[in-house]
């Protein structure tokens, strides 16, 4: 039985590895290709390592994406939290302090999870023109808060549901009201929340091509409008174009690499109740 059991670990293991270079082999292409000169690419050698790595490639892209990159940032890290934060306090109420309709109002919320994008555009673009906050960050923001509610609500409520009553009663009792429970017991409990729901909504909004492309102009687009940019010029260069992909890549990668455990711990912590 235990040859079985290590025969069985031997061929998951193995095939998870062969699943991880499969899945990795378009990563490595962009990163040797990145650090090639121009002259040096060709279909021959797109998978041998560079004879001669260097950076200039990188240095072009950064020259090129570095105000894209700030606009990203500005736009990402206010939506990521702004979307978090209403959404906990949707689930909040929602989960924990039951009242009549909301189970309504949770499903029409939830809705917004299944409306396409492209559907809404237009009508979104004459919203957006008639606020004033057509071609701007802060407008994309209000986007992307709007866009990432449903989500963030489903994450916290279903989080929220897992927490025992109990504790809200003790809060009751010592004096503490709606906000006061909310401040001091469930947000302290909400952290893996958060971590999913930051996760989550970063990599969205940091990644959204459609909404920036269509309600901003330069020099107010983010770094996926510019990347593109960059990969539909007529004279192409190979490298650049893989140092720019690696470039606005790396943000989300780097999130995932460092919070990546707890986005598996958060999302399994509102899966068991009790």
């Amino acid at each position: 039985m235990t040859l079985v059991r290590r025969a069985n670990r031997v061929l998951v293991y193995g095939l998870l590895t062969i699943a991880a270079v499969f899945y990795l082999m378009p990563v490595y292409v962009v990163l040797v290709t990145s650090l090639k000169s121009n002259a040096a690419i060709s279909l021959q050698s797109m998978w041998s390592l560079p004879l001669h790595p260097s950076l200039a490639a990188l240095k072009a892209a950064w020259q090129q994406l570095a105000p894209n990159f700030g606009n990203s940032l500005y736009l990402t890290i206010p939506a990521t939290l702004i979307s978090s934060l209403l959404g906990a306090l949707n689930g909040y109420a929602l989960a924990k302090w039951r009242f009549k309709g909301s189970d309504t109002i949770f499903f029409l919320i939830l809705l917004g999870l299944f409306i396409p994008y492209q559907s809404v555009l237009i009508p979104l673009l004459r919203v957006m023109d008639s606020l004033g906050l057509y071609n701007s960050i802060p407008g994309l923001i209000l986007v992307h808060v709007v866009y990432g509610i449903p989500i963030t609500t489903l994450i916290f409520r279903n989080f929220y549901a897992a927490i025992p009553d109990e504790i809200l009663e003790a809060g009751k009792i010592d004096g503490a009201n709606y906000w006061g429970i909310f401040r001091w017991i469930m947000l302290p409990l909400s952290i893996s929340g958060f971590v999913v729901t930051g996760i989550w909504q970063f990599t969205q909004v940091w990644n959204n091509f459609l909404f920036a492309v269509a309600l901003t102009n330069p020099p107010h687009q983010p770094v996926t409008v510019a990347l593109v940019n960059i990969a539909g010029s007529q004279t192409v260069q190979w490298n650049v174009q893989m140092a720019s992909a690696l470039l606005v890549s790396l943000p989300t990668l780097v999130v995932y690499i460092f919070l990546g455990k707890y986005f598996v711990r958060g999302l399994l912590a509102g899966s068991v109740k009790g």
